[in-house]
C-alpha cells in the first residue's frame, strides 16, 4: 500500500507539469506497466483529480481544472519561489495581504526545515525600501474581469475617472494588464479615439456584460512593460525635453530606462532623446548620465540651468 501511495504521488507530480503524457512515458517514469498506469489514473480520479485522457497517436494524459483546487506538489525551488512571492507580495490588491499570509502559513507548516531556512534567510537579509507613497488598492474582482476580457478578446466598456477628476465612458479592446510603480494599468485600444491608450485600473469600473469578441491587433511594442511605463511617466512629467544626442541610438537606449525617456534614431551617429521629469534639476542629471555630447534647445528653463551648471563646473576646476 505504501508503494502504491508513493507511486500515486509521483504520478500526480508528473501530471501537474503543463504537458500531455502518454501512457508509455508515464509507465517508463514510474517503472510500471501501462495497465498499472491506467489503474493509478482511475485512483486519482476517484480522489477528485480531473485527469483527462485523449486517444490516438497524439493523445495522452493531462491534469485538468476541477471544481476545487487539488493539493499541489512543488519541488524545492518552486516551493521557495512561492513562499518568497507570498512574503513580498505587494499590497496593491485589496484584501491580498491577509490571503497571502494564510497561504504562506499553510505552506511553511509543511515545508522541510531546509526550505524554511532558505526562505527565512532571504527574508532576513532582504531589506525593502519603504514607500511613503503607497499605490491605491485595486479590487481583485476588477483585475479578474479585465484579465478574462484580455484572454477572451472581448470588447470592454467601463466608466473612467480622469486625472482631472472628471468622468467618462470608454469602449476598448483590452490586451494586457501591467503593474508598475505600485499601480495597475490596462493597455487597450480605444475604439472612440482609434489609438492605443493606458488606463489606471483603480480609476475604472467595468460594465458587465462585456462586448463582442474582436480580432487581436499587433501590439504597439513587443516590450509591453517598457511601452506602458514610458507612457505613464510621460503623462506625469512637468517638464519635457527633446534632446539631440551625438551618439548612436542603440548606445543611448542601453543607458536610458524606458521610464526616463525614449530614443529615436536620426542617423548612425546621432539620435533624439524624448525625456522629461518633475524638476529641471532632475532633467539635467539624466542628461549628465548619458556620457555623450548633446544639444538642447528647449525648454528654456533647462537651457538656462545647463548654462549655470557649465559655469559652476568651470569655476570648480579653474
Amino acid at each position: 500500500m505504501l508503494e502504491t501511495s508513493a507511486r500515486l504521488l509521483r504520478l500526480l507530480a508528473l501530471l501537474q507539469t503543463p504537458r500531455d503524457w502518454t501512457g508509455a512515458e508515464l509507465a517508463e517514469r514510474l517503472g510500471v506497466s501501462g495497465r498499472t498506469v491506467r489503474a493509478d489514473v482511475e485512483r486519482l480520479r476517484s480522489l477528485g483529480y480531473p485527469v483527462h485522457a485523449t486517444r490516438g497517436s497524439a493523445g495522452g494524459y493531462r491534469l485538468g481544472a476541477g471544481a476545487s483546487l487539488p493539493p499541489l506538489l512543488l519541488d524545492d525551488d518552486e516551493a521557495v519561489a512561492v513562499a518568497v512571492g507570498l512574503r513580498t507580495a505587494a499590497g496593491s490588491v485589496a484584501g491580498n495581504a491577509e490571503a497571502s499570509l494564510r497561504a504562506l502559513a499553510k505552506l511553511e507548516q509543511v515545508m522541510p526545515s531546509r526550505l524554511r531556512h532558505r526562505v527565512n534567510t532571504l527574508q532576513t537579509y532582504t531589506v525593502p525600501v519603504p514607500n511613503d507613497r503607497p499605490g491605491p488598492s485595486v479590487d481583485p474582482d476588477v483585475l479578474t474581469a479585465l484579465a478574462a476580457a484580455c484572454r477572451a478578446h472581448e470588447r470592454l466598456r467601463f466608466d473612467y475617472t480622469t486625472h482631472a477628476g472628471g468622468g467618462t465612458r470608454r469602449e476598448v479592446e483590452p490586451y494586457r494588464l501591467v503593474t508598475w510603480g505600485r499601480r495597475w494599468y490596462l493597455l487597450a485600444y480605444d475604439l472612440d479615439r482609434a489609438d492605443w491608450r493606458t488606463f489606471r485600473v483603480d480609476r475604472l469600473t467595468p460594465r458587465i456584460p462585456t462586448g463582442p469578441r474582436f480580432t487581436p491587433r499587433a501590439l504597439p511594442d513587443d516590450d509591453v512593460a517598457a511601452y506602458v511605463s514610458g507612457r505613464v511617466s510621460a503623462a506625469a512629467w512637468r517638464y519635457r525635453a527633446r534632446v539631440t544626442v551625438h551618439a548612436p541610438a542603440d548606445v543611448i537606449a542601453d543607458r536610458i530606462n524606458p521610464a526616463v525617456g525614449t530614443v529615436e534614431a536620426v542617423d548612425p551617429e546621432s539620435c533624439i532623446l524624448h525625456t522629461g521629469a518633475d524638476t529641471i534639476e532632475t532633467l539635467a542629471v539624466y542628461l549628465g548620465l548619458l556620457n555623450a555630447d548633446f544639444t538642447v534647445t528647449e525648454p528654456p528653463e533647462l537651457v538656462t540651468h545647463l548654462r549655470m551648471l557649465a559655469t559652476r563646473y568651470t569655476t570648480a576646476t579653474s
